[in-house]
């Protein structure tokens, strides 16, 4: 798969100004290229860094985010499918990205407020995603804030889930 290449659709920029955002934007571009097309960390860099778009990109965010997701996808996905009610596979490849970048930064940065990990993940997903995947991202990243960050939660007045059974 070295040799391929996998272009994904770019929407309009929504956000221009914002630098974390690019990043986040990036980041699912390129988990969607390793998914979909097999592509390595190197060529993921290599084809950012090649968008005119990239120097407006928060870069060690995208750093963070891309090696961090990368190097942990099994763990990331472990965190994620106790709140999927279908198989993984069964997620799309966009939404999968999303999620794993919002379960990531949800478990790995905590200076990013979860409430600003879940609604940028809800941009990414109207952006990228299918008519109601971001009603999806929202449900799952909003049990899994409450999961890695249940102070934080807290202490923002929301309640915490019920667990089933």
């Amino acid at each position: 798969m070295s040799g391929e290449h996998v272009t994904t659709r770019r929407p309009p920029r929504a956000r221009a100004g914002n630098a974390r955002h690019k990043a986040r934007e990036f980041v699912v571009q390129g988990l969607y290229q390793h998914l979909v097309g097999g592509q390595d960390e190197a060529a993921i860099r290599v084809y950012a860094e090649s968008d005119e778009e990239f120097s407006r990109a928060n870069r060690p965010l995208f750093e963070a985010l891309l090696t961090g997701t990368l190097g942990d996808l099994e763990a990331l996905r472990a965190l994620l499918e106790p709140f999927i009610a279908r198989r993984w596979a069964e997620v799309s490849p966009i939404e999968r990205s999303i999620l794993l970048i919002g379960a990531c930064e949800l478990r790995d940065h905590a200076e990013t407020p979860y409430r600003v990990v879940i609604n940028e993940a809800i941009e990414l997903a109207k952006a990228y995603g299918g008519t109601d995947g971001h009603k999806f991202v929202n449900g799952v990243l909003d049990k899994l804030a409450a999961k890695l960050r249940p102070d934080e939660v807290a202490a923002e007045g929301h309640p915490m889930p019920r667990r089933a059974g």
